[in-house]
């Protein structure tokens, strides 16, 4: 892999040649100071994707698998709900229920929507919208189709703050930057998410939207009917929901995907780095070479908790091919390990949430901004969706 390798030192170079630190913001008339790491050069993961594509084109399709896995979840969430409908909400078997069995399901299938908006279950477009919407039913509330356009967009407008509602805002910086205030955003993280983007714009409301709230709403009351006009079932799977996306392992992915931390923080060397480090080796080469390269816009895990989650933890392997479905992601790290093994990355999401919340120098500042570049995803015609706006 000579010429891969030899891509990569050209495409660390052409990094080493934007800011290292803290940039100056673009000019505001918001009051409030503002400490983001601003960044005036393209996303990285470009010119990475041109790098590896060129040698690798068939690891990009759509993967049959995933339908199936998105059944067993879907079945698996139904058959708790209605085994719960007679178990009182205020209780352990309800709560333990919810937590390790709802929300580590429910946030397998928000990571299945994430992976069939990229159109990668099925080839045609409209069936990825309507196996999403199916994946939708167990989460409680309609939003796969919301979702979309949205995370569509976070990939091509990375970082962009107009844009990119994967961003904290500077009020919410302000608010939470202390240990409690990030305790809070951490136990209520997926109400950020789901309320946010509200305030950074708004796509155009498809048939496919009013589809998924209809079908969803449809879904609640036949469970409902189905077991015995229980509240309980449906509770279940909003409690569901809302722990996905709160203190649990598995929603270590949201804030370790792009959130900086500092090597003082410890817990984030590269692969390696820890190699190194097994074999005694003190010095290492890869940390030296990216000692001067701007912070890290996108961080990998390569544990366990990937068979939940769409192996979703391999993070920068996802943005720079979104194209790639998850059952091929590992084979793209392991063929490209030249590019990846030298980028710093994550070994635990509980790590990730505890030093979040504990490390003051880690928090809702540390995010990588850019004030121009990239598109809105999500035009409308007549006909509905541009296939040109939702393309990968």
């Amino acid at each position: 892999m000579p010429a891969m390798r030899s891509a990569s030192a050209r495409s660390q170079t052409s990094q080493t040649k934007t800011l290292s630190t803290r940039a100056p913001p673009p000019p505001s008339n918001s009051s409030v100071e503002d400490h983001f790491f601003w960044t005036y050069t393209e996303e990285p993961h470009k010119s990475r994707r041109q790098a590896i594509i060129k040698a690798h084109p068939e690891l990009c399709g759509y993967e049959p698998l995933t339908k199936y896995v998105v059944l067993g979840v879907v079945s698996l969430q139904v058959a708790c709900a209605y085994l719960l409908r007679n178990t009182p909400v205020l209780s352990w078997p309800f709560f333990l229920t919810a937590y390790v069995i709802g929300a580590t399901a429910n946030q397998n299938l928000f990571l299945a929507i994430h992976e069939i908006s990229h159109n990668l279950a099925f080839k045609l477009p409209l069936a990825n919208r309507l196996l999403a919407i199916f994946a939708n039913f167990p989460i409680g509330l309609p939003y796969s189709a919301a979702f979309r356009p949205y995370h569509l967009t976070h990939h091509k407008s990375l970082g962009v703050a107009s844009l990119d509602t994967d961003l904290p805002t500077a009020l919410e910086a302000v608010l939470f930057d202390s240990i409690l205030g990030k305790a809070f955003f951490c136990t209520f993280q997926i109400l950020f998410y789901a309320i946010r983007p509200m305030f950074i714009y708004t796509p155009a409301f498809t048939h496919i939207h009013f589809l998924n709230i209809i079908a969803q709403f449809m879904f609640d009351f036949a469970l409902y009917k189905l077991c015995g006009s229980s509240m309980q079932s449906v509770y279940y799977l909003i409690l569901s929901s809302f722990l996905a996306g709160s203190l649990h392992p598995c929603a270590g992915h949201f804030i370790a995907e792009h959130y900086f931390f500092s090597k003082t923080s410890g817990g984030t060397e590269s692969i390696e780095e820890q190699r190194k480090a097994k074999s005694g080796k003190k010095e290492f080469t890869s940390a030296s070479a990216l000692a001067s390269l701007p912070p890290p816009e996108t961080y990998s895990y390569y544990g366990p908790l990937n068979i939940f989650t769409y192996n979703v933890g391999l993070h920068n392997e996802h943005h720079d091919f979104p194209a790639i479905p998850w059952t091929r992601l590992h084979t793209l790290h392991r063929i490209a390990k030249e590019f990846y093994e030298p980028l710093p990355c994550h070994r635990s999401w509980v790590w990730v949430i505890w030093t979040f919340i504990l490390d003051k120098n880690v928090g809702m500042w540390c995010r990588v901004k850019r004030a121009e570049g990239g598109r809105m995803v999500g035009g409308k015609d007549n006909s509905g969706w541009k296939e040109s706006e939702i393309q990968n």
